[in-house]
């Protein structure tokens, strides 16, 4: 899009053009361009077909039920925690400042991450993955390790996950034979879960986008905001209003004719590189319905998104409370350290509160998910206490360092930002 506007900036100044009168047109082009960045065509992504012919959908078991809710990990899980954590530090934090002015992640940087095999957990054995069981518990303590790195670019790293734990639970034998092979290789593609739209107190069960029936398919019409890596994405699964149904789960490739990309920068979660997905006139196959269209998949889907976002949540106020604690015990005012000041100190110890009793909702549901418990009341508090609490933690953050939390120099005001994110956002992620 650079190139295209100092293309057409030059363009703009020239001679030719104002004697042909265009001067004016050119430049509303390009102060639009500027303003809103434009719609481009879907990434050319690959062709997805069958690697090889299922006689049912494979899925993975339940979790076995201990009737004990206990938060100390398995050896497995503390493995891969250990390894997911390793990585944020080293590879997500230092990037994410330079993530969140470009509005895109550093190159390569995604790639390493698809290596960690984040994708594969979630995958059953007999379709190439290394998944068991189903482990919601797991995915909520990756996506946690993950967001004390940085809350944008571990949304960016999550994001093709969330399309393929949807295909593996919801998905039947020709979807799972047509995309998850893609998700088990060295290349897993660009994928994202698009449920959000750009409206106010937007309800997931009520999407504008309108699907019909035709007599091929569907057509699909409508605008998703803020969908993650919507540039370089190739698979999406979307929500629509099928008609006379309800909402429902769309499989659309970015190859599908109809399908254009907007740039759509945000306040937080800029490292996601976040744009608008346009749907006009989009045709789709009778197969590219996810599970039917029932109502219970699809508020499945919506209650695993929004853990998923109470989990990011947790890991970014994690990120806060560790940062500010160092901070206020070295930095001096008056000759001692400011967190002698009660004030200081109570704000760090709400902080820690605020950030366990989250963790614990949080896991908690993911533990009654995972064992096909009824989980709705525990998602209902995660998100409330994610959306108030992660907000509050991050402001005050951003107070405890002062004038230093107002600067780049230091993360908390990204952070900050990010928090702000967890009370709007729907989709994107899914445990």
């Amino acid at each position: 899009m650079g190139l295209g506007l100092s293309a057409l900036t030059r363009l703009a100044g020239s001679k030719v053009i104002e004697r042909a009168g265009l001067r004016k047109p050119v430049q509303n082009l390009v102060s639009a361009g500027t303003r809103n960045g434009f719609r481009v065509a879907g990434a050319a992504g690959r062709t997805f077909k069958s690697a090889q012919k299922l006689g049912k959908p494979a899925r993975l078991a339940p979790a076995e039920d201990t009737g004990l809710f206990d938060l100390t990990p398995s050896e497995d899980q503390q493995l891969i925690v250990e390894t997911v954590t390793e990585f944020a530090a080293e590879q997500l934090r230092p990037a994410a400042a330079d993530a969140d002015a470009k509005l895109h992640a550093p190159e390569g940087l995604l790639s390493r991450a698809a290596e960690l095999g984040i994708t594969l957990v979630g995958i059953p054995e007999e379709l190439g993955g290394v998944g068991t069981e189903r482990s919601v518990v797991t995915n909520a303590l990756v996506a946690e390790a993950l967001a004390h790195g940085d809350l944008g670019l571990a949304v960016a790293v999550l994001a093709p996950s969330a399309v393929s734990t949807a295909l593996v639970s919801y998905g039947d034998e020709q979807q799972q034979a047509d995309y998850l092979p893609a998700f088990v290789g060295e290349n897993v593609p660009a994928a994202a879960l698009a449920l959000q739209e750009r409206t106010a107190l937007f309800d997931p069960f009520k999407p504008a986008t309108k699907a019909r029936r035709t007599p091929k398919g569907y057509q699909l019409d409508g605008v998703k905001s803020l969908v993650p890596r919507a540039a370089d994405a190739e698979l999406f699964i979307v929500s629509a209003d099928l008609e006379g149904r309800g909402p429902a789960l769309f499989l659309v490739e970015s190859s599908n004719s109809g399908v254009t990309i907007e740039s759509e920068p945000a306040m937080g979660l800029r490292g996601a590189a976040t744009g608008k997905l346009h749907l006009e006139k989009v045709a789709l196959p009778a197969g590219a319905l996810l599970s039917g269209g029932k109502a219970e998949v699809f508020t499945e889907v919506v209650r695993l998104s929004r853990l998923g976002w109470a989990a990011l949540a947790a890991g970014t106020a994690k990120a806060v409370l560790d940062y500010v604690v160092p901070y206020v015990n070295e930095r001096k005012a008056f000759g001692e350290p400011v967190s002698h000041r009660q004030a200081v100190a109570f704000s760090v110890a709400d902080i820690a509160i605020e950030l366990e009793g989250l963790r614990l909702v949080t896991l908690r549901a993911a533990s009654r998910a995972e064992q096909g418990k009824p989980y709705a009341r525990e998602v209902a508090l995660a998100r409330k206490l994610a959306a108030d609490k992660g907000m509050q933690i991050g402001s005050a953050g951003v107070q405890l360092l002062g004038g230093h939390g107002f600067v780049k120099e230091h993360p908390v005001e990204r952070w900050y930002r990010d928090l702000r994110a967890i009370g709007v956002m729907e989709g994107a992620v899914l445990l």
